[in-house]
């Protein structure tokens, strides 16, 4: 049976929304290929469908604007980070402090800091955008402390507390987290071994938990 509108029916053996959702993930993705390459600036809707093959008037069937588009990669990016580290925690058999750390880091850097790209979009060009874009990554940045108190809390203790508090110490520690993994990501091959990375980031982590060395 063939059917062409959107209504749920099948139309060449899939439904309109297995058709959306796989419109939705190809510009996504274009997005990381051609922002992260270029630069949001000098990215146009037409660059986009181009990379996505699909046309304009689907573009707009699927987000209101550039702006749209940005926020929804980079929320598809953060998502992407946030479940390899979960992940990479659920199946972490040692289950000392440091391991969980060093597993978690390990997972966080390769998300996001293996892709030069998806670093880019993540740590620049989420930057002066506009004020909705800046308060959505507030936002964002909030669920990675409250993730990051959250499960300190789990391995230490709901008495433990880091000096500062959680905000401050998170807040210290995604910074911190943030400027090397942008710095690594930019840096010409051969660039420095991930482990380095995460055995630099588990000695800042050291400073707020105790028995991570």
């Amino acid at each position: 049976m063939t059917v062409a509108d959107d209504q749920g029916r099948i139309y060449a053996g899939r439904s309109s929304a297995v058709r959306k959702a796989d419109r939705r993930a190809r510009f996504l993705h274009a997005a990381i290929e051609v922002i992260g390459g270029r630069g949001y600036a000098a990215t146009s809707v037409a660059d986009i469908c181009a990379a996505a093959g699909l046309a304009r008037s689907q573009f707009y069937s699927e987000f209101a604007n550039r702006e749209a588009l940005l926020v929804d990669v980079y929320d598809l990016i953060q998502d992407d980070a946030l479940a390899a580290v979960v992940a990479a925690l659920d199946e972490q058999v040692d289950r000392d402090r440091r391991s969980l750390v060093v597993a978690a880091m390990t997972a966080l850097v390769g998300s996001i800091g293996g892709d030069p790209r998806r670093a880019r979009i993540s740590y620049l060009e989420m930057l002066g955008v506009s004020d909705a874009v800046e308060q959505h990554r507030t936002r964002r940045r909030a669920q990675w402390v409250e993730f990051f108190e959250n499960t300190l809390r789990s391995e230490v203790g709901s008495d433990f507390v880091p000096p500062g508090g959680y905000r401050l110490a998170a807040t210290a520690f995604l910074g911190a987290l943030t400027e090397i993994v942008s710095d690594w990501s930019r840096t010409a091959p051969p660039r420095p071994p991930i482990e380095q990375i995460v055995d630099t980031m588990v000695a800042v982590l050291a400073a707020f938990v105790p028995d991570l060395n």
